[in-house]
């Protein structure tokens, strides 16, 4: 509560306010709001004028405060009464008092919080619309938030409460080594290790400073203080064992120590003790608090590492020099399909007769177990590009993948090896056995030697069953296709544990290698090679290049283990080693040291790699700049004003434009999908409606049985026949649509190399395309309903149904016309103006059709059909006049005829219908003229209305958006399968675009591998 003073300055705050009460509170009233000051001095106003307008010291009332009250009236000339009842009835003005107080309290409250709200609505609504300024931040941060639960990791990640828990108690340590300090002070002051303790303490209050709260920081203290520890523990103990006097060799014994001595070192062997397991305490803490973060940045590591193979955010890394070299060799294997002789740069091809030991030697210079083994069968089918380099952790990776193996843990050995098996029979071809699609993989690992080896299917001498009978001849051409590479070398393996004469590979090297300048012969197998042969002199004919008719720069002799697929790369290495030590060839000189093991060749190998690579590697930049230079001016001189757009660049451009062009399909107007699909409908329909409802029924005599007829005939009609054409239509409609877009022509945008791909999509798309039969139920219920109905409620739907009758019997009268004609041949005015004449054919039916239409004239009223003996009265009287004639022909030619007298009929009577529409509404009662014709003709108008629209809405609602689609899929299909997208985007301008990127991305990358070549040596 406020108090104000003793002197108060309206009546009312002299009546209401207490001395005692409250603090005292010096605020003019002048600052007081508004509201309270009218609260205030509501009733003091204009009473003493002469007094001062407000006091120097009020009362500051809030709205949970007491409310001044209205002084009591005085009354003239009643003072002493007035002054009695106040001295006598004070309870009960309290009492009244208080009861007006709440009311005020009330609406003050009330009042209150509708102006705090008001308030706040009004602040809230001076806010910005911060939501327009998401752009500011990154697009990968939000779809960062989409993938990782924050929520789930900041409950995960441990409380500050928690981590507090886990430092040490600093005080308690300061008290223990406070006591042991004062305790060691007083026999060993200047003690140098106390003096290094201080010193530390005193290094280490500061470097705490340096650190921020945080969980990084606090794990960098307690690191810090656990190496604090044990170094005062350490030398808090040197500092006791120095301190204590060694034992005097006296005769007499020593006295025993004081209970103070005996109580003083306990006390500090307890400290000790105490702080050691302090120490060991805090050590666990530290150590449970690592593996928990572990595992947590293991797991965000995961999710960073499955966005930044899809794409979202890709960190640049520098790359080796090896791996700038590799993609060079990728980006060519890509270009240079059929290795013609521009690809010419280096690259160690290894090659060998089968199961020589490639593989093996592979393996040993990778120092990984990393391809698949076989027994006797053929494992390599296809060609493996290793490249190898060094690095801090032993992996391999595929270049098309961002998988990495790790090469210590055996699993992923497995599916490594798994792997290749399985690409390497993804390649070959159907009814093929290899393959001479390239595998790239790379690996890497501390001391191997940077190289980029080919790993080729081994030489073999005869085709085994299982194996295409061109496998021979097919690995003969792309080991040779590898070799005559002039900067290739040849990493040429022989088997030293079969007879030399069985070799293969030698004479196929020596062919395209006959100086040996770039070929390293490798003998395998020397352990059993030194077991078997009874002459080992022959192995040093081997390896010092006298026996075989082949010559090579360096001959080495190495060892692939026992032949066990379990061996470790290390216990294949020490199994070498013991064997090269402890063998004879060795000792008796016919080997020489630098010639074996498989790490001294693996040093030859990439020795000579990076001399062939320097050497060449600036002569192919050359020849590629100059073939850029063709490139681009054939480019200009045949397409000036068109940009370079490779294949998979003008497959968007097309796959753009196409979906375009399907958009359009959304933008047609519903009165066109109406109209058109109305159309086609009639046609598909009016023939069955004309020939098996309409002329059937018109031939009764009175209008109950046209109108059953009719009836019956529209039942059965619409319960097999009518909803499934009416989809066929709509289906065919949308198809027509869909191509008439594709095919329309877009302005000076359009190119027609995009025709095939088209056509292509349309297609694909149209088959995939199922129309939703679940609508053909509805449909029918539909078309049932409005071919039931007879009511036409006014003349304008009569005048309609009577304009398509006649338009429809025009239509249907012209066509027979025209079939009469074509049967019965020219008449006598074409004849003898245009000097035709009339077929036998032509004469007979002419002659019959004459006989026929004697016979309609004398019956007007005839059936549809021709009576027998009417067909026999009919080809006797041809044939007196010397005509003979089939029965079949006279049938035929009546059913025209009688159709031409049955429509002409029609239209007659249609016509004399275009005033009936008053007989109608009285149900032809009285009057001779009936047009139930006419009403069939508006049921079957008013069906075809009401199908096209519902049609039209399902095709707007549903059927355009899943052909979009379909669209869509098809595209998605096409872009991923390269074979479809070089079938349907060709030509000379596309493929010059292709070989024009290839070039320059080659070139880029040769000169960017030159400069990282020059600047490393």
């Amino acid at each position: 509560m406020l108090r104000v003073g003793r002197k108060a300055a309206c009546m009312a705050c002299r009546n209401l306010v207490s001395t005692n009460m409250g603090v005292r509170f010096r605020i003019p009233l002048q600052k007081l709001h508004p509201l309270s000051r009218a609260i205030h001095h509501r009733y003091s106003g204009n009473n003493n004028p002469q007094r001062p307008p407000h006091c120097t010291a009020a009362r500051y009332f809030t709205s949970m405060s007491r409310l001044p009250m209205r002084p009591p009236k005085s009354h003239p000339g009643t003072r002493g009464w007035g002054y009695q009842q106040q001295r006598n009835f004070w309870v009960a003005r309290l009492a009244a008092r208080l009861l007006k107080l709440r009311y005020i309290l009330l609406g003050t409250a009330v009042g209150g919080g509708y102006t705090a709200k008001k308030t706040y609505e009004e602040w809230k609504d001076m806010l910005p619309d911060f939501s327009d300024y998401n752009w500011v931040i990154p697009d990968f941060v939000w779809e960062l938030s989409e993938q990782i639960d924050f929520e789930k990791l900041a409950k995960a990640l441990p409380e500050m409460e928690e981590i507090t828990k886990l430092l040490p108690d600093l005080d308690k340590i300061g008290e223990n080594f406070t006591f042991l300090k004062s305790l060691l002070s007083s026999e060993t002051s200047g003690d140098p290790a106390l003096k290094a303790t201080d010193a530390a303490a005193a290094a280490q209050d500061s470097s705490d400073k340096q650190y921020k709260k945080g969980l990084v920081g606090e794990l960098i203290l307690i690191q810090q203080q656990i190496q604090r520890h044990e170094e005062e523990v350490r030398r808090a103990a040197a500092a006791n064992s120095a301190r204590s006097p060694p034992p005097e060799p006296a005769p007499s014994p020593s006295p025993n120590p004081s209970p103070l001595q005996q109580k003083r070192k306990s006390t500090d062997k307890e400290k000790i003790d105490q702080l050691q397991e302090e120490l060991l305490r805090t050590q666990l803490r530290y150590q449970r608090m690592l593996e928990r973060l572990e595992k947590e940045n293991k797991e965000l590591r995961k999710v960073v590492l499955q966005k930044d193979d899809k794409g979202i955010h890709q960190r640049k890394v520098k790359k080796s020099l090896i791996d700038m070299y590799s993609e060079v060799l990728d980006v060519l294997s890509d270009y240079d399909a059929n290795y013609n002789t521009q690809d010419h740069l280096p690259r160690v091809v290894v090659v060998g007769d089968q199961s020589a030991g490639k593989t093996s030697v592979l393996e040993m210079i990778a120092q990984a177990r990393i391809f698949p083994r076989g027994s006797g069968e053929m494992m390599t089918r296809s060609p493996v590009k290793v490249t190898l380099s060094e690095g801090p952790h032993h992996v391999a990776m595929f270049k098309d993948s961002g998988r990495e193996f790790d090469l210590n843990k055996e699993e992923d050995l497995a599916a490594l090896r798994h792997e290749i098996e399985l690409r390497m029979r993804k390649s070959v071809k159907e009814g093929q056995t290899v393959s001479c699609e390239t595998i790239s993989l790379s690996v890497k690992g501390p001391g191997i030697q940077r190289m980029v080896l080919v790993d080729l299917p081994g030489v073999i001498s005869t085709v085994t069953t299982g194996m295409a009978t061109d496998t021979k001849e097919t690995i003969f051409s792309i080991s040779k296709a590898y070799m005559q590479n002039p900067n290739a070398i040849i990493l040429c393996i022989q088997d030293g544990s079969v007879d030399a004469e069985r070799s293969i590979v030698t004479d196929l090297v020596s062919q395209m290698d006959p100086q040996g300048k770039r070929t390293i012969f490798v003998l395998t197998k020397v352990d059993l090679a030194e077991k078997n042969l009874a002459s080992p002199s022959r192995i040093q004919q081997i390896v010092e290049g006298k026996l075989f008719p082949m010559k090579a720069l360096g001959y080495f002799a190495v060892v692939t283990g026992k032949g066990s697929s379990g061996e470790s790369i290390d216990a294949i290495k020490d199994y070498e080693e013991d064997f090269f030590q402890n063998s004879r060839l060795l000792r008796d000189g016919m080997l020489k040291a630098p010639q074996v093991t498989t790490k001294n060749l693996s040093l030859a190998v990439s020795d000579c790699f990076w001399k062939m690579v320097s050497e060449s590697v600036e002569q192919q930049a050359d020849v590629f700049k100059a073939s850029r230079f063709n490139l681009e001016t054939e480019w200009k001189n045949n397409y000036p004003r068109l940009r370079e757009l490779d294949r998979n660049e003008l497959f968007e451009k097309a796959k753009n434009e196409i979906l375009d062009e399907v958009i359009s399909l959304s933008q047609v107007t519903p009165q066109h999908w109406e109209a058109i699909l109305q159309k086609k409908l009639w046609e598909r329909v009016s023939t069955h409606v004309i020939e098996n409802i309409y002329l059937p029924a018109a031939q009764t005599m009175d209008s109950g049985t046209f109108n059953t007829t009719v009836d019956i005939k529209l039942k059965q009609w619409t319960d097999k026949q009518l909803p499934h054409k009416a989809l066929e239509v709509a289906w065919e409609t949308l198809q027509e649509e869909f191509a008439r877009f594709m095919a329309e022509y877009k302005g000076k945008d359009q190119d027609d190399i995009f025709d095939k791909l088209k056509e292509a999509v349309k297609d694909e798309s149209i088959k995939r395309h199922k129309w939703n039969e679940r609508a053909m139920d509805s449909l029918r219920v539909i078309q049932h309903n409005a071919l039931e109905d007879r009511s036409i409620t006014d003349k304008p739907q009569w005048d309609a149904a009577i304009q398509f009758m006649e338009e429809t019997l025009q239509s249907r009268l012209k066509d027979t016309e025209s079939v009469i004609k074509d049967m019965v041949g020219p008449d006598w005015k074409q004849r003898w103006l245009n000097w035709k004449n009339r077929t036998p054919d032509q004469h007979i039916r002419n002659e019959t059709k004459n006989e026929l239409d004697r016979l309609l004239k004398l019956h007007d009223d005839h059936t549809a059909y021709l009576a027998n003996d009417e067909v026999t009265t009919v080809r006797k009287n041809l044939e007196g006049r010397g005509v003979e004639v089939d029965p079949i022909l006279i049938k035929d030619t009546w059913h025209q005829l009688y159709r031409r007298h049955f429509l002409q009929k029609a239209l007659t009577h249609c016509n004399l219908c275009k005033r009936g529409f008053y007989y109608y509404q009285r149900h032809f009662v009285d009057s001779e003229l009936e047009c139930n014709d006419v009403v069939l003709f508006w049921r079957i108008q008013r069906m075809l209305v009401i199908t096209a629209n519902t049609l039209r809405q399902q095709l707007t609602n549903t059927e355009v958006r899943r052909l979009e689609k379909n669209v869509k899929e098809v595209l998605d299909d096409f872009g991923e399968d390269m074979e479809k997208k070089t079938q349907l985007i060709t030509g000379r301008r596309v493929q010059l675009a292709e070989d024009l990127k290839k070039v320059r991305e080659i070139q880029e990358k040769l000169e960017a591998f030159i400069e990282a070549l020059h600047k490393e040596k």
